[in-house]
C-alpha cells in the first residue's frame, strides 16, 4: 500500500539513561529515550561531523532524539564564521531551520570532543606511567585511577555520538546558499530573462485541452477515475503517439548535445530521496512512500540519476558527465486543487524526459546556462511561446542554488504555466549523496616519491526537464488548434509520428 505521512525511522529505538559521571554539563542531551551507536567511539562520532557516511532524513526540533539514517558531510565551520550570512539566506527562503540551535549543539560538540581528548590524554599517560616497575600500591592507585578515566571516557562518548546525531538532524534542514543575483522575495518577486514568441490571435472560440481532447477522442478521465481515483487519465489514440513523440525527440536532440541516454528505476530507497532534498513522508508531502518499506515512488528521474554514483568518487577527466534521462513520475499533488490544475495540468502520473549534469564547481554556473539552453531551444522549435524567469528566494527548494522556470502560454487555460525548470544544486546534493571527484594534478609529472593523488572535492549538481509530457500536450493542442477542431502537428514531432501533421476530429 502507498502512504503519505510524516517520517521517523524505522529502526526501533534504543532507550539509555545517560551515565552519572560528567565532566561538562550538556543540557540539550536528554538523559532519557535516546538513539545510540553502542559500539561508537568519540573518533567515529567526530568522523560523523565532517564526512560522508550513509543514511536518513533531515529533521529536528524536541522530543525523542532520533539517530538520522545518514549523514551529510556540512561544513559547520563555514557556516559559525559566516553566521549572519546564513542566517539571512534562511529568512529569504522562508526556510524553518533553525541555526540558533544548530550552533548551540555545534558549540556544545566542539567542547565535548576537547573534553573527550583531555580524558584520553589522562588515560594514556596512566597508561603509559604503569609500563615501569612499580610498588604495588602505587601500581594499584595507577590501576584505579584507569579504571575510572575509562568509565568516565565511555559515558562521554556515548554523549558525544548522541550530540553528533542530533547536530547532524537540525543541520540538515538548512538550505543551500543562494545566487548572489537572484531575486529577493516570492514567487512574485522573480524577474523575466528571456521571452519568446508571443500569443496567437485567434478568430475563433478558443477551446482548451479538456475540450479539444474529448472531440479528438485523446483522453479518458472518468475511466481512469473508476479504475485509479482522481487527477489519473487514459491517453488514447493519437495521444499515445504524441507522448511517444515528444519522449523520443526530447531524447534525440538532447543526446547530439553529449547527455547519455537512460531509463531509471521508479522506485528508490527513501534515504535517496532525502539526499537529493526531498521529504518523502514530511506533511503533505509531494512523494509517494511504500507501506513497511523504505521505498519511494519517484517524482522526477533526478532523485535515481542523482544516486547513479552515490558514495563514488570520479575520474577528473570524466566530468562533466551528462545524463538525460526518461521515466515515469509520481507526485501526491496534496493541497493542489482547483480549475487552474484541471485535465492534465496536475496529474498523479506522468512520464518526463530529465536531464542532469554532475560537473566540477567552477563549471556549474556555464552548465546551468547550458541547460536553460537547451531547454528554451526545444520549445521555441516547436513554436512555443513562453518566458524564462529567474525565480526569486522565496520560490527556491531547499538544493538550489538557483533556479529558472519555463512558463508557456497556455490559451485555453488563459495563463501562463510552467513547463520546465533548471537549478543548480551545487554541492549541496553531493555533500549528501557522497559523490567526489579528484582534480587532475596541476604538475603532471609529480617529484619522485610523492603521490600524484591530491585531495577529492565535491561535485556540482544540475538538473533540468526537457519534457514533461502532458503540459506539452495541453501547449500543442491549445496552441495550435484549427477552426474546425483540427490541431496541427509541430514539424519537429512529425518524424516520430510515423509523418502525421494534423490531429482530426473522430467520424462518428
Amino acid at each position: 500500500m502507498l502512504t503519505c505521512g510524516r517520517f521517523l525511522s524505522s529502526s526501533a529505538a534504543s532507550t539509555h539513561s545517560l551515565s552519572p559521571l560528567r565532566i561538562l554539563s550538556f543540557p540539550l542531551l536528554r538523559r532519557t529515550h535516546l538513539r545510540l551507536l553502542s559500539s561508537a567511539s568519540a573518533t567515529g562520532a567526530a568522523a560523523a561531523v565532517e564526512t560522508d557516511t550513509e543514511g536518513g532524513a533531515g529533521g529536528g526540533g524536541g522530543g525523542v532524539a532520533a539517530k538520522p539514517q545518514w549523514k551529510a558531510t556540512i561544513d559547520f565551520k563555514w557556516i559559525r564564521e559566516n553566521t549572519d550570512t546564513v542566517a539571512a539566506n534562511i529568512r529569504d527562503r522562508n526556510s524553518t531551520a533553525n541555526l540558533d540551535l544548530v550552533l548551540q549543539l555545534y558549540d556544545e560538540y566542539i567542547a565535548l570532543q576537547k573534553e573527550v581528548e583531555r580524558l584520553r590524554a589522562e588515560r594514556n599517560a596512566v597508561a603509559n606511567k604503569m609500563k615501569g616497575k612499580l610498588e604495588p600500591s602505587v601500581r594499584q592507585a595507577l590501576v584505579e585511577e584507569g579504571k575510572n578515566l575509562k568509565e568516565g571516557l565511555i559515558a562521554l562518548e556515548e554523549d558525544l555520538v548522541q550530540l553528533t546525531d542530533k547536530l547532524q538532524l537540525e543541520a540538515q534542514s538548512i538550505p543551500n546558499t543562494t545566487h548572489p543575483d537572484v531575486p529577493a522575495g516570492g514567487e512574485e518577486s522573480s524577474v523575466v530573462r528571456k521571452e519568446v514568441g508571443s500569443q496567437r490571435n485567434f478568430s475563433f472560440t478558443i477551446r482548451d485541452h479538456l475540450q479539444l481532447g474529448k472531440e479528438l477522442d485523446l483522453f479518458d478521465f472518468d475511466a481512469a477515475a473508476e479504475v485509479s481515483g482522481s487527477k489519473f487519465y487514459y491517453l488514447k489514440n493519437e495521444a499515445v503517439l504524441l507522448e511517444m513523440a515528444l519522449v523520443n525527440w526530447a531524447i534525440a536532440e538532447v543526446s547530439k548535445k553529449g547527455f547519455t541516454p537512460l531509463i531509471t528505476p521508479e522506485i528508490v530507497r527513501s534515504s535517496v530521496v532525502e539526499k537529493c532534498g526531498f521529504q518523502p513522508r514530511a506533511q503533505n508531502t509531494q512523494v509517494y512512500s511504500i507501506e513497511n518499506s523504505d521505498q519511494c515512488l519517484i517524482g522526477t528521474a533526478e532523485i535515481p540519476v542523482g544516486g547513479i554514483h552515490m558514495d563514488s568518487i570520479l575520474p577528473d577527466s570524466d566530468l562533466p558527465r551528462k545524463y538525460v534521462a526518461y521515466s515515469h513520475c509520481f507526485r501526491t499533488e496534496a493541497g493542489a486543487a482547483g480549475a487552474a490544475t484541471r485535465g492534465l495540468y496536475r496529474v498523479h502520473q506522468f512520464s518526463k524526459v530529465e536531464m542532469f549534469v554532475f560537473c566540477r564547481p567552477e563549471e556549474s554556473d556555464k552548465c546551468h546556462e547550458e541547460l536553460i539552453t537547451i531547454e528554451e531551444d526545444l520549445y521555441a522549435s516547436l513554436g512555443l511561446h513562453f518566458k524564462t524567469l529567474d525565480m526569486a528566494t522565496g520560490d527556491l527548494g531547499a538544493p538550489a542554488y538557483r533556479k529558472f522556470d519555463v512558463e508557456a502560454w497556455m490559451p485555453g487555460l488563459d495563463r501562463y504555466g510552467e513547463i520546465s525548470s533548471a537549478s543548480n544544486c551545487t554541492d549541496y546534493q553531493s555533500r549528501r549523496l557522497g559523490i567526489r571527484f579528484r582534480p587532475s594534478p596541476a604538475d603532471p609529472a609529480p617529484k619522485k616519491g610523492k603521490g600524484s593523488s591530491g585531495p577529492t572535492q565535491f561535485v556540482h549538481t544540475l538538473n533540468a526537464t526537457a519534457v514533461a509530457v502532458p503540459r506539452l500536450i495541453i501547449c500543442i493542442l491549445e496552441n495550435f488548434q484549427q477552426e474546425d477542431g483540427t490541431v496541427v502537428i509541430p514539424e519537429p514531432l512529425r518524424p516520430f509520428m510515423g509523418g502525421l501533421e494534423l490531429l482530426s476530429p473522430k467520424t462518428r
